[in-house]
């Protein structure tokens, strides 16, 4: 049987493949692999406590339900933070006595998706093995606790919302001795676009704490319209508002607001490649960017690691999933990684992506450097880049057949280093992605088109 386990938790079609009755069972199996409360004579002994948040997606109501029925039969007390977004989660599982985390999301998906992830105790999503543990003990029967041993489940929107607020403002702007707020965004105008997701209260409320003239849209969620031609795949109203309104920049998120892209004042999409460079750039300058490097993944441009070796900044790179990256971060005690997409760790402050983090901390370096965010950018110029994906081929294959190897290896010569070509099997589907960059355009397309020519003709599925 497949891994019910992603790279990002369990998710799938809402009521379909992700039913209530599934949730109930992640909910039961979790208290049990991240521990669970006893009793003794008759009374609670070990309370345990675990934190369940979602996003806006009317589903979520009922797989919270039932999430936290499973987790509280198992005798934990469930805090249902309500609507908050992923990072919030991560950020409270960390602060509060709580034994885990738990998000109802599928992030960046339509609104019929949905999903869950764990947080384990400290904010970290779950190592492999642990998930492979829950999933072993899915369904299974075990004595659960009666009496005053089952949980009680309390429900705390407000002030696990507001914890976070302050969290995220104090990140560039702690309060001062006579305990006012700092306005270090002051006069920057600035549009949010919040997807309609988890962080439509959050981003506004904190970019406006920190000082910020916020023009917000796609804030008005009604449980159908999460990501809906909105945030970070959609950012075409954003880039619009922004050059209507006269806007310094643009910010998007996406639906559980663990990532964040920018637009520039002209209204250009400032991706996660350049935004990792610029605040890399900005740590180390405050010598806050541990061994002067940058974690990525492999899909990262080549232009943001020339750039940054440039600026004495070196890259580590991972597989995608911002998993890996925090996994390499931990390994090799580093500050700052992330993904073209948006997600950006920053460990100084959070335990997994945050895009209202992001939006705050690169607003903030847009102020101290006095460029615009479009100069910034430009520091960070993207080589020309072409994907294909390769389908109904052999994806295993791709890294042993002689011929695409040694085609791989013709054109890395070709490029030298002034590009990169990159195979990589899809996750979930009988496909491999291509890709190339080039110096133009036109040669990045002739080099993907060749080589996704030979993976499909030495991996076509008989």
């Amino acid at each position: 049987m497949p891994k019910m386990f992603g790279t990002d938790g369990v998710r799938g079609l809402a009521n379909k493949d992700l039913t209530a009755r599934l949730a109930l069972d992640l909910g039961d199996a979790a208290v049990r692999v991240l521990g669970d409360a006893g009793t003794k004579d008759d009374q609670p002994e070990g309370r345990r406590r675990a934190l369940v948040g979602r996003d806006t997606r009317v589903s979520g109501d009922f797989l919270a339900s039932a999430l936290s029925a499973g987790m509280s039969a198992g005798g934990f007390d469930v805090i249902d933070a309500g609507i908050i977004p992923t990072p919030g989660v991560a950020y409270l599982t960390s602060v509060l006595n709580v034994e885990m985390g738990a998000v109802i999301s599928a992030s960046h998906n339509p609104m019929p998706d949905n999903g869950i992830k764990f947080f384990a105790r400290g904010g970290f999503k779950l190592p492999d093995q642990k998930e492979d543990e829950i999933e072993a003990v899915l369904g299974q029967d075990w004595e659960r606790p009666t009496g005053a041993g089952v949980g009680r489940v309390s429900h705390d929107q407000t002030t696990a919302t507001n914890l976070y607020i302050d969290h995220l403002v104090s990140t560039i702007a702690p309060l001062n001795d006579d305990q006012t707020q700092p306005k270090p965004l002051k006069g920057l105008k600035i549009v949010a676009d919040c997807a309609n997701g988890a962080t439509s209260v959050v981003a506004p409320e904190a970019l406006r704490r920190a000082g910020a003239d916020v023009i917000v849209i796609n804030a008005s969620p009604d449980g159908y319209n999460i990501n809906k031609n909105a945030g970070s795949t959609h950012p075409e109203q954003l880039q619009a508002m922004v050059k209507a309104t006269d806007a310094v920049m643009g910010v998007a998120f996406d639906g559980d607001a663990d990532r964040c892209l920018a637009v520039d004042e002209d209204g250009n999409m400032v991706n996660g490649d350049q935004i990792m460079g610029i605040l890399a750039r900005a740590k180390k300058r405050e010598g806050k960017l541990n061994h002067d490097t940058l974690v990525v993944t492999v899909m990262s441009n080549l232009g943001l690691k020339l750039a940054l070796k440039e600026m004495g900044i070196k890259t580590v790179e991972t597989s995608v999933g911002d998993r890996y990256v925090l996994e390499e971060m931990l390994k090799g005690d580093y500050s700052l990684g992330g993904e073209q997409s948006g997600h950006v760790i920053n460990r100084e402050f959070a335990t997994t992506g945050d895009g209202t983090l992001t939006a705050l901390t690169l607003c903030n370096e847009v102020v101290k450097s006095g460029k615009s965010l479009k100069e910034l950018a430009a520091d960070f110029p993207q080589l020309p880049q072409t994907l294909i994906n390769v389908p109904n081929v052999d994806k295993k294959a791709a890294s042993t057949n002689k011929r695409i190897q040694e085609a791989v290896a013709h054109e890395e010569e070709l490029l030298g280093d002034s590009g990169r070509v990159l195979l990589r099997p899809s996750g979930t589907e009988p496909l491999v992605r291509v890709m190339a960059e080039a110096a133009t355009q036109a040669y990045a397309d002739e080099v993907c088109t060749r080589l996704a020519k030979i993976v499909a003709e030495e991996l076509a599925l008989k």
